[in-house]
């Protein structure tokens, strides 16, 4: 097995999708390492689910953020140093800087409750179901400067059905979203995903 793939991951709040790569580490075999967690907020259940696996946390708060140029180069700093390769956004709820996304230039992945370009925004699902649309999905992307518009790694489905509430349509989206972030960590892993020269995502092996 090749080396593993080190990641830095950003959380804001319980951290379940953080849970989804800690457990498929442990026991599905994915090559990734977690070499840091840093949070927004310094009382996200995410950081405890951190240091229960003997991950590396850090948490900042508003008086960090105050400061969007300095916060933005501490981040960046803090994942240099802990030896990340890529950076993994798992409800992070913070737009990251040009240091960060320079630093990691087209190496910052991000989840999205919906098929992007559709429904983008902090409220993705309740903007679907509201909306009435019979399928909605998640979407694996790369970050940018441009809030949900980067180049898309891949996307699944989720289809709305009749009976659904907001309640039972979120449960299944997040469940899609911790199946879709492993598999594509996976094929990151293999060094299956590339970028070419227009910013389209090629998967080999998919």
């Amino acid at each position: 097995m090749s080396d593993a793939l080190k990641i830095g991951v950003l959380i804001s709040g319980s951290g379940t999708n953080l849970q989804a790569i800690i457990d498929a580490i442990a026991h599905d075999g994915l090559n990734v390492q977690i070499v840091k967690v840093l949070s927004s907020r310094p009382d996200a259940y995410g950081l405890e689910r951190a240091r229960a696996a003997g991950i590396p946390a850090v948490a900042l708060d508003r008086s960090v953020y105050a400061d969007a140029a300095a916060a933005d180069a501490r981040i960046a700093r803090e994942f240099v140093e802990a030896g990340a390769q890529y950076l993994v956004m798992a409800g992070y709820m913070r737009m990251l800087g040009p240091v960060v996304l320079g630093t990691f230039e087209d190496k910052v992945l991000n989840l999205h409750p919906a098929l992007l370009p559709a429904f983008k925004g902090a409220h993705a699902i309740r903007d679907a179901f509201d909306f009435g649309v019979k399928v909605t999905g998640v979407t694996v992307h790369l970050a940018n400067a441009e809030y949900d518009k980067g180049p898309i790694i891949a996307q699944r489905a989720v289809p709305v059905a009749e009976d659904d509430t907001l309640e039972s349509l979120e449960a299944r989206i997040h469940e899609t979203e911790h199946e879709l972030y492993i598999w594509v960590l996976a094929h990151l892993a293999a060094g299956d995903i590339t970028l070419d020269e227009h910013s389209k995502v090629h998967i080999a092996h998919a």
